[in-house]
């Protein structure tokens, strides 16, 4: 819905080739790869459950070339308890036979609800900002920064700041708006992580 490349470059229509990992699986990588667009919803089944399943890697089907990649690893996960935050990095490729860069920026601007904000343990909307932002409301809201490289001669040009251009201010009124209203549920129901996913443990001993 916001890659209309799918349809308009060649490369990009013959779809690609997503490397999911189940986090949970502790004993070693488990991995599914799984091709976009026939197996689509094999990977929309996955990816509803974030805290278990999450992209890996995304390869060209085209050219055999990697898109992106992304951290995965959780440390409450391998450790069994609280022993820091799992604050994610991805690499995208942009143009050409990848996504443009407005492209993969776009779905951002929806400001979608994920484990973060307060203590590592509700549900907030993911906010762009520009880089080096310092957190503010309720240890948040889970934030999300982007610096975007060329290439020129071998080497990469300095960054840009690709939520910086005040087309992002608009969505960030509408993300803080987002924030507030599931804030004003407290700790019930969808606002705070399921015990499962609590980084502070503080609830089970109290059970």
């Amino acid at each position: 819905m916001t890659t209309p490349g799918l349809l308009l470059a060649p490369a990009l229509s013959k779809g690609f080739r997503f490397v999911i990992m189940d986090v949970n699986h502790t004993e070693g990588d488990r991995v599914i790869e799984l091709n976009a667009p026939e197996d689509l919803y094999d990977i929309a089944a996955l990816l509803r459950d974030p805290e278990r399943y999450v992209v890996e890697s995304i390869w060209s089907r085209a050219t055999g070339e990697q898109a992106a990649i992304a951290s995965t690893s959780r440390l409450h996960n391998i450790a069994g308890k609280y022993t820091g935050k799992d604050d994610p990095v991805m690499l995208a490729r942009v143009q050409k036979d990848f996504p443009a860069t407005g492209e993969i920026l776009a779905p951002y601007a929806l400001g979608p609800y994920v484990a973060g904000g307060m203590r590592g343990s509700h549900n907030m909307p993911l906010m762009p900002l520009p880089l080096n932002s310092d957190t503010s409301y309720f240890d948040g809201p889970p934030m999300i920064s982007c610096a975007a490289f060329a290439m020129h001669q071998g080497r990469l040009t300095e960054a840009s700041d690709a939520f910086a251009h005040p087309f992002w201010d608009t969505v960030r009124g509408q993300v803080a708006d987002k924030a507030l209203a599931m804030r004003r549920q407290g700790f019930f129901g969808a606002a705070m992580l399921p015990m499962g996913e609590l980084e502070y443990t503080g609830i089970m001993e109290k059970l």
